[in-house]
């Protein structure tokens, strides 16, 4: 059961990251800005090797289904769901990347108005969080999980700076 909940969030993964990369041409070719390059690299490599240290970490494991793994897998649908919320709402301006568009709109949904940053509090948290306890892999969460929170607080602290600057009612 377990390799195939791998299976399904590295597939879910990866199709977000093809989405992402087209909106980024797209935004890009009509003269968005990148902001934070070098932090959205650190992100990307960060949330890989969690994922990484996690899968290796329940590998090397004596793992049994328990009420951690359904805890951990419930943690993990509610990141996915409001990813796919996210991505809903923000529709072609959604990126991995922290890019501006010439014409960007200011998302005002409920959500958005609800919760700032939306993505990072309620998808890649939880995300993080569910992968790890639904593998078992407390050690890749205890140490995993501050090590990636410093660049996701970089990069809320870049995008909250981008957004006042660009929107003045944000």
């Amino acid at each position: 059961m377990l390799t195939l909940f791998i299976t399904l969030t590295v597939t879910f993964r990866v199709a977000t990251l093809l989405f992402s990369i087209s909106n980024e041409r797209k935004l890009k070719a009509e003269g968005g800005t990148e902001i934070g390059k070098t932090n959205s690299n650190i992100l990307a490599v960060a949330h890989v090797a969690f994922y990484l240290c996690a899968i290796i970490e329940y590998a090397f494991s004596d793992y049994t289904i328990d009420t951690a793994t359904w805890l951990g897998l419930a943690i993990y649908l509610v990141g996915a769901t409001f990813l796919i919320v996210v991505i809903a709402s923000l529709g072609r301006q959604w990126t991995v990347k922290l890019i501006i568009a010439r014409n960007h709109v200011l998302v005002t949904s409920l959500l958005f108005r609800l919760v700032r940053h939306p993505n990072y509090y309620l998808n890649i948290i939880p995300e993080l969080i569910g992968f790890a306890v639904t593998l078992h892999a407390f050690w890749t969460l205890a140490v995993g999980m501050p090590v990636y929170l410093i660049p996701l607080f970089v990069r809320i602290s870049q995008e909250e700076k981008a957004m006042r600057v660009h929107f003045p009612q944000y």
